[in-house]
């Protein structure tokens, strides 16, 4: 963002009933603020996050959840599915529910897989094919960022 295009800004502000304005362009925070300060504020970096089974607590067997990672030789023809949001993964549609789907479940194409809760909207996440869970990715409750893989499904 160049000085000009803060002109105009701050002009804009001026002539309208906006009170406060906030922009991100280019990795660059604006926020005006009528009586107030202009600050910026560079972007925060894209945060990854390891694989559920690094960052899951310890518990013992008899406590350990359904989200059980299969074997690391992954065969070709298995399918990923991805977050397509930034949000909170979600296994079932309340907590006293059950997971919609577990390990070893057959889905078909277009099967409510897991919920993603972005900016408190409840957004279902479908299978993109037909085949059988072999590994859950994500641990309840976590939060997972745009493409992260989700769920592992090989078809059948």
């Amino acid at each position: 963002m160049n000085l000009k295009e803060l002109k105009e800004l701050i002009e804009m502000l001026k002539n309208t009933d906006i009170s406060e304005l906030e922009i991100e362009r280019s990795g660059v925070k604006v926020r005006l603020r009528k009586g107030g300060d202009v600050t910026f504020h560079p972007a925060m970096p894209r945060m990854e996050y390891p694989p559920a089974a690094i960052v899951a607590p310890a518990i013992s067997e008899t406590e350990r959840p359904a989200v059980e990672q299969a074997p690391a030789a992954a065969s070709p023809d298995q399918i990923k599915v991805t977050s397509p949001i930034v949000g909170t993964f979600y296994r079932s549609s309340s907590p006293d529910k059950p997971s919609l789907v577990d390990i070893g479940d057959t889905v078909k194409k277009g099967q409510v897989l897991c919920i993603i809760e972005a900016m408190k909207l409840m957004n279902e996440i479908e299978s993109e094919a037909s085949g059988k869970i072999v590994q859950v990715l994500v641990e309840n409750g976590q939060p997972v960022e745009y493409g992260q893989p989700l769920f592992v499904i090989e078809p059948v």
